[in-house]
């Protein structure tokens, strides 16, 4: 019924001759604003069939800033409650009709971007909104409305908010600090135009200097650095400490004297010299043959006092040196070249004649002369067990120390009772406490003792002296006790223990590559191992090493048994299934039965005519 209607009035208002008017332009409520006027034949692109939420969608795909602040949480529509568009932007007015309507009154400025504050709360919006321009449009930065109140003309830049606040322009809360110049003191009841001048802020210079060169006493001699000696509370006051401040501490009659005796050029550009030679020069006797070091002896209260320490030098005073005058070794004021060793004073006094060399402190003292305290442990031979109570002479002849042999057979010789045999590393068995006790350690040997090896005797083993010559093979201690007579080999070990001969241990089936199973499990060893062998036990496993007598072919078929034959029984052979059978007496009816040469089983009369088809096929099994 309702689309006959619609039919009737399309049909009275004469919209059949405008073919290109739609059925929503017929139920549209109105015109829609000017700015939406490009879209008004296209409802879909607000509206969605039969979904009224779905124009929210829409109006954020057009307005895509509004769209943004609202998923960001931001901005006038992203803080206010969410709600359908068009419960505030109503459409379909007219082409003039305002669809954005703001009362400026009533409007909370906290839930935008800028809240106001101070003197921008007193402010009309149109100060700040332009008429006609979107109200999210307005600029946030202090210049965009201030440039005319920028004294600065723009040298400080746009962040006016770092100096000024919303209360009051003129009122400016600048923090001094948060510069590389803290004002402090008198600096922060100065004005700013006395330190900026006609407004230039940013390359004011910081050096005390640009303002005070007035009052350089100076005259620049002294540098820029002011801040050294002066500070901000009272130009006049000196500051500086040359202990604290300088790597120069002064002490004794330093202190007394003034600044200007030691710098009297420029203080940064010439850099004083802290030598005491640089001011010291005529007081030195010693013509500088002991350096530019004078305070290692000389001291700031008086020049001719010295303070030296000679245990700071190479060569500390100990015992009897500490009661000698200066002038007994330094024959010269040239101090540092004078020698020391103990020959250049005690030479007289060396009853070795040189022969030690010249490093007497290595036996005696600066307490005694005649005292000796050599240590033989830093030597290559400490003295041990009865070692100690050897006097020198006994090994050192002629007081020839130096090259005195350190081997046991030096003087031991005669004591050898293995007359040499056994080299002259006569320490390995024997001590320093008892030369008949040994500590000979079998285990660091080629063959060490086990089991009851330990407990035999060296010389049931060893029958010479010459232990190195004794042979570690089992036979050779061993060959009345082998009952194989060699037929299992000489390698004793692969078989028996040194716990007991008798206990013996081998498994044929993992220890060799032929495995024992069928008619070779429970054969007499010797059955196969037959004659004696030097080292491993090794036979060949091919089944005609044994069963080359057993062969009645005689080798027609080849030498691999094992593929006819089974281990259970030599006269066991294989069938074509896996089958085995025995071999029947006859051994034409054997050859016929199990078929296994071709030419066989046909025409067969005698053995010697199938031995000849056999022959003919050449052996082939198939």
């Amino acid at each position: 019924m309702l689309l006959l209607l619609l039919s009737g009035l399309t049909t009275g208002l004469g919209l059949r001759q405008a073919g290109a008017d739609s059925l929503e332009s017929v139920l549209m409520p109105g015109k829609v604003i000017r700015g939406h006027a490009k879209t008004e034949d296209k409802c879909e692109a607000c509206h969605v069939r039969f979904d009224r939420e779905g124009q929210n969608k829409r109006c954020r795909d057009c307005h895509k800033d509004v769209g943004q602040d609202i998923a960001q949480k931001q901005g006038y529509h992203g803080r206010i409650k969410e709600q359908a568009c068009r419960s505030c932007h109503t459409e379909h007015k007219g082409r003039e009709a305002r669809i954005v309507v703001l009362d400026e009154k009533r409007f909370d400025h906290k839930l935008t971007d800028y809240p106001l504050k101070g003197r921008h709360t007193e402010t009309e919006c149109s100060k700040c909104h332009a008429t006609g321009k979107p109200y999210r449009s307005a600029q946030s930065a202090c210049i965009a409305c201030h440039k005319q109140d920028d004294e600065h003309k723009g040298k400080l830049g746009t962040k006016c908010a770092d100096c000024h606040t919303e209360t009051d322009w003129k009122e400016a809360r600048f923090d001094h600090d948060t510069t590389d110049f803290k004002l402090e003191d008198k600096h922060a009841k100065a004005k700013c135009k006395d330190c900026h001048k006609d407004n230039v802020f940013k390359d004011t210079p910081m050096a005390c200097v640009s303002c005070h060169r007035a009052d350089d006493k100076h005259k620049g001699r002294f540098g820029e650095k002011c801040q050294s000696c002066h500070n901000a509370r009272a130009w006049d006051v000196i500051l500086f400490n040359h202990d604290d401040d300088t790597k120069y501490v002064l002490r004794g009659k330093h202190r007394q004297t003034k600044c200007a005796d030691c710098h009297t050029g420029n203080l940064y550009r010439d850099k004083l010299p802290t030598a005491c030679v640089s001011c010291h020069k005529k007081d030195d006797k010693h013509k500088n043959s002991l350096g530019e070091k004078c305070g290692d002896c000389h001291v700031e209260r008086s020049w001719k006092e010295a303070r030296f320490d000679h245990g700071v030098s190479r060569f500390p005073l100990r015992g009897k040196h500490n009661d000698i005058e200066c002038k007994a070794c330094h024959k010269s004021p040239v101090f540092k070249d004078t020698p020391m060793t103990c020959i250049a004073c005690h030479k007289k006094d060396d009853k070795h004649k040189g022969s030690l060399g010249d490093k007497c402190g290595d036996c005696h003292g600066e307490r005694d002369w005649k005292e000796n305290r050599f240590d033989h442990g830093k030597t290559r031979f400490g003295l041990l067990g009865k070692h100690r109570e050897v006097k020198c002479d006994a090994c050192h002849k002629d007081r020839k120390y130096k090259e005195t042999p350190v081997a046991c057979v030096a003087c031991h010789k005669k004591d050898d009772v293995h007359k040499g045999q056994q080299g002259e590393k006569c320490e390995q068995c024997h001590s320093a406490q008892d030369w008949k006790q040994t500590t000979f350690n079998h285990g660091s040997t080629r063959f060490p003792l086990l089991g009851k090896h330990m407990a035999v005797e060296c010389r049931k083993c060893h029958a010479t002296a010459q232990y190195k010559d004794a042979k570690t093979e089992c036979l050779a201690c061993h060959d009345k006790d082998d009952v194989h007579k060699r037929r299992l080999g000489t390698q004793c070990e692969s078989c028996h223990n040194a716990r007991s001969w008798s206990l013996w241990d081998f498994n044929h089936n993992t220890r060799t590559r032929f495995r024992l199973e069928g008619g070779h499990l429970g054969r007499d060893c010797y059955s196969c191992h037959r004659k004696p062998v030097t080292g491993k036990a090794e036979l060949p496993t091919t089944c005609v090493s044994c069963h080359d007598k057993d062969d009645v072919h005689e080798g027609a078929f080849g030498r691999q048994c094992d593929k006819c034959h089974g281990v259970d029984s030599f006269k066991q052979i294989k069938s074509r299934l896996g089958q085995s059978r025995a071999v029947e007496t006859d051994f034409t009816a054997g050859l016929a039965c199990q078929s296994m040469v071709r030419g066989l089983c046909r025409d067969m009369q005698s053995p010697e005519h199938a031995v000849h088809s056999m022959l003919a096929t050449r052996g082939e099994a198939r």
